[in-house]
């Protein structure tokens, strides 16, 4: 028997925006930015609490490479580095605004499902 195998970016066409978009930490990151502009290092890593400095590093070099965040530095003694959301960043807000909608109205029905299905298969 033959296999067709396809790339899954070509069977999926949002799988790279997914891929791009919701990893761990860009949503919060994100909507950080998105929520209360433009902000420090410090601010960013406060704001979302649970992200380990390492990992916020890692994530805004991302993002920035991605073209999703600018990062603006400030030859100043000491030095200050800002983060801010790009226009590219900004033009995802319709897509979360919907996502949230969904949470809202299906995240109820989700947890249903799960508990349903738990108690079909103990």
């Amino acid at each position: 028997m033959i296999r067709n195998t396809v790339d899954p970016e070509l069977a999926c066409p949002i799988a790279p925006v997914v891929d791009i978009v919701f990893s761990r930490w860009t949503t919060p990151i994100l909507w950080a930015l998105h929520e209360f502009g433009r902000q420090r290092f410090v601010e960013l890593e406060r704001r979302i609490g649970t992200i380990t400095a390492k990992v916020l590093t890692q994530r805004l070099r991302q993002l920035e490479r991605d073209g999703l965040i600018t990062r603006t530095y400030h030859a100043e003694v000491p030095p200050r580095v800002e983060y801010e959301i790009s226009d590219l960043g900004r033009s995802l807000a319709p897509l979360f605004a919907s996502l949230a909608d969904w949470s809202t109205a299906n995240l109820g029905k989700v947890d249903q499902a799960r508990a349903h299905y738990d108690s079909q298969n103990r």
